[in-house]
């Protein structure tokens, strides 16, 4: 068995449930433990792997709409501060990832609220800060769909 399929089949395995236990990942894939247990070392190593985390049911904890906002700057109002203000939209309560994209916007933001009036003070909060947005588009997603 190749090294790449025995990594592949232990991280399909951690991304299906990264909590299981050494010797479950073990059964599951077909791999003694010692190797299960080196390979996630190894990749925890070289950064194939991360970070573990948790996948948190939006609903569940107040925060039901999804939008992707699309942003563009006046980047001469920046003054190339642009990754200074890059964190300061990451810490604005709702946003949850920032992708700086190429194409006819400059960066898109996904945001998860509680309503809609919340997701207004985020687009208010990105239009009255110091970021130099110069124009948004905001889209509302109506399902998510995902391995």
């Amino acid at each position: 068995m190749e090294t790449k399929n025995k990594n592949e089949r232990i991280l399909a395995i951690l991304k299906e449930n990264s909590k299981l236990s050494t010797s479950m990942i073990s059964r599951k894939a077909g791999v003694p433990i010692t190797t299960v247990h080196n390979r996630i070392k190894k990749m925890c190593k070289e950064g194939i792997i991360k970070k573990y985390t948790i996948v948190l049911d939006p609903k569940k904890i107040g925060r039901p709409i999804l939008a992707l906002i699309l942003i563009n700057f006046n980047y001469k109002l920046l003054e190339d501060k642009n990754k200074e203000a890059f964190a300061k939209i990451l810490h604005i309560d709702g946003v949850e990832e920032l992708f700086e994209v190429t194409g006819d916007y400059d960066l898109i933001l996904k945001v998860r609220t509680k309503d809609i009036e919340t997701l207004n003070e985020v687009l208010t909060k990105l239009r009255s800060g110091n970021f130099a947005v110069r124009d948004t588009k905001t889209m509302i997603v109506l399902n998510e769909i995902s391995n």
